[in-house]
């Protein structure tokens, strides 16, 4: 197939270099007929969560498409819905290059990108631009040199630019990436945060006439005290479901392998079996009913199923997919 020979081609160059050749590609290369090497259709799998009818569960996780560029390309390989973003109110640069390494023993990323984006308007620009009729998530930060007193501005500033061109919103507090960021994730904090964005919520519903869900995305390194302390902010400021979870700063699992030392988060398979158990937890903190999306170290049908099986309603991909392309969209799929 195609993609294993372009994965050795982008895997012997620096790992962002790839990513940013290659997203250039899929954006060229989506309405020509070269996007018939990526292209497949998928028994649709229909499935219904927060009001949203999703073609099939399996969905593009945010952070790989940033800027909403590559939409139409990543449509065409099957996804059930896509995630864009982060972006944040102001274009940034991100942290300091080199910042993301491979670890191809254990199938791995770790990036600390720090939400580089060319900023809100220019993603709604493109998304305004796509003509993409499938579910479209579009996953909202701070910038960097926002302070956490005034993060919650950052986000309802992103939330009214992209509320009429959103299937649902993703409220970003657990990228480990940008500093403090985390702290928002707790307490008094989170409500605070959370509270702000609700009220903009219902503000926006009623300008629009449309209610778009709102889902906030959590770290996997909490304890279950924590977990249980999220759930409950969770519910009590009413928002519409959750996404368990982002990277880990965990090393324990890639001890001793190149660039394991390398400061941000771990992604792909050492994070499957933490971030299920958060899944899990939080699961049976919020009940059965609570929308939850699943992502983490999701690289294959089984580890998809576990996901499935510890409460997860709807799946993301994003380390699996770079190591396996869109072959692990269509093996997951094909499972359910």
């Amino acid at each position: 197939m195609f993609y294993p020979l372009a994965r050795k081609v982008l895997f012997s160059c620096d790992a962002e270099r790839s990513h940013d050749f290659s997203l250039g590609s899929l954006k060229r290369l989506a309405h020509t007929p070269l996007s018939a090497l990526w292209q497949q259709q998928l028994l649709a799998k229909p499935k219904t969560v927060a009001g949203i009818r999703f073609e099939n569960p399996v969905g593009l996780a945010a952070g790989l498409d940033k800027n909403a560029d590559c939409i139409a390309a990543f449509a065409q390989m099957g996804f059930g819905f896509l995630e864009v973003g982060t972006v944040t109110p102001r274009p940034q640069q991100g942290n300091p290059k080199p910042r993301m390494f491979r670890l191809p023993q254990a199938e791995a990323i770790i990036n600390r990108m720090g939400f580089n984006n060319k900023g809100v308007d220019y993603l709604v620009n493109n998304v305004k631009h796509s003509q993409f009729k499938g579910v479209l998530g579009i996953n909202i930060g701070k910038n960097k040199d926002t302070p956490n007193e005034q993060g919650k501005d950052d986000y309802v500033h992103c939330m009214r630019k992209v509320y009429p061109y959103a299937s649902y919103i993703t409220v970003n507090i657990s990228s480990p990436n940008t500093p403090g960021l985390r702290d928002l994730q707790f307490g008094e904090a989170l409500f605070d945060l959370l509270q702000s964005v609700k009220n903009e919520q219902l503000d926006l519903q009623a300008q629009y006439d449309n209610y778009v869900p709102i889902f906030v995305k959590i770290a996997p390194d909490m304890d279950a005290v924590a977990v249980e302390q999220v759930a409950e902010t969770l519910l009590r400021s009413k928002m519409d479901g959750a996404i368990a979870t982002n990277t880990t700063l965990d090393r324990s699992l890639v001890a001793g392998q190149r660039y394991s030392d390398e400061a941000g988060g771990l992604s792909g398979k050492p994070v499957q079996q933490r971030s299920t158990q958060v899944l899990s937890q939080l699961r049976q903190a919020v009940g059965p009913a609570f929308p939850i999306i699943g992502v983490g170290g999701i690289h294959d049908a089984a580890s998809a199923a576990e996901k499935l099986a510890a409460g997860a309603d709807l799946l993301q991909l994003y380390t699996g997919f770079i190591y396996r392309g869109p072959a692990l969209i269509k093996e997951i799929v094909e499972s359910l």
